[in-house]
């Protein structure tokens, strides 16, 4: 169980990326697919390459990053529609993620990562690598709720809310989508990264349904939780990654075969889907959300660019 924990607060790093895209842009990205896979394979191949650990995170990052920045181009620029554009983008880092590493699959044994501080320590496989992995996870929420509150981050929220509104008042939207969607690619690279230095190797097919995987966090996630303010709707991501990642435990030990995960994947997102409209699900919900008259973002927005 603790190991799905583990997993699932790395996930939760992706899973706030997808956050990014498909809540406060309301974009459908497909690129996580691929820029997840990116991060893993640049993060690898800079190991194995004698390069710091930390450093070659911050690699998959940008990497990751730039892989959102083709995605935002092919769909403000190039007017391609934002569903194929990631699409093309995840197609095209299959054969780049390949050329990467030179090969499917890159091993980590032996090798310096991030993760080995925390074997050495014996930590992995107990709360106390919980604990660790849920502070940093507390770093990136920080983070984007920080963000997501500054004037740039007012803008990207009233982007997917109302787009012609905020363009009425002198803001990029163009700008905007392909700042969220480097920023939240940033995100599934460096989740991509630590995946990698976790299980000890990247892998070229690592990355196929990883966006079921963040849809489901975030579905989930919010539909027990709320999403009424931001810092509750990204801690609710956190929340939606590890019950995701105990569930697929669960379905595992319970019979189901490594193979059935997406299966699972798919049936959790449309119960998480579901339920919210079924009414005893909804008094026990309310119960436990955080109550609250919440200021709208395209107020926010206005009240700033005024």
């Amino acid at each position: 169980m603790i190991t799905a924990v583990e997993l699932g607060m790395i996930y939760a790093i992706m899973a706030l990326g997808v956050y990014l895209t498909f809540r406060i842009l309301d974009f459908p990205d497909l690129t996580v697919d691929g820029s997840f896979t990116t991060g893993a394979a640049v993060a690898s191949i800079s190991i194995v390459n004698g390069v710091n650990p930390v450093l070659a995170t911050i690699f998959a990052f940008f990497v990751g990053s730039l892989a959102g920045v083709v995605t935002g181009l092919l769909h403000t620029k190039g007017k391609i529609d934002g569903l194929l554009a990631g699409i093309l983008t995840m197609i095209a880092l299959y054969s780049i993620n390949l050329r990467i590493m030179g090969k499917a699959n890159t091993p980590l044994l032996g090798e310096k990562t991030l993760m080995t501080p925390l074997r050495e320590a014996n930590l992995m496989g107990t709360w106390g690598s919980v604990g660790l992995m849920f502070l940093g996870c507390l770093v990136a929420v920080a983070l984007i709720v920080w963000f997501l509150r500054t004037d740039v981050g007012l803008a990207m929220r009233a982007t997917g809310d109302n787009e012609e509104m905020i363009r009425s008042f002198g803001v990029s939207t163009d700008n905007q989508k392909i700042l969220g969607l480097a920023i939240s690619n940033g995100f599934v690279g460096l989740s991509g990264a630590l995946i990698a230095q976790f299980q000890g190797f990247a892998d070229i097919g690592m990355g196929i349904g990883v966006i079921l995987i963040g849809l489901a966090s975030v579905i989930v996630g919010q539909a027990i939780f709320g999403q009424k303010f931001i810092w509750i709707a990204a801690l609710a991501v956190i929340a939606g990654s590890v019950i995701y990642r105990l569930v697929i435990q669960l379905a595992l030990e319970l019979g189901l075969e490594v193979q059935d995960m997406k299966l699972i994947s798919a049936v959790l997102v449309v119960i998480a889907l579901i339920l919210p409209q079924w009414k005893g699900f909804s008094k026990f919900a309310n119960r436990i959300r955080i109550t609250g008259k919440p200021v709208a973002p395209l107020e926010e927005a206005v009240k700033t660019n005024a």
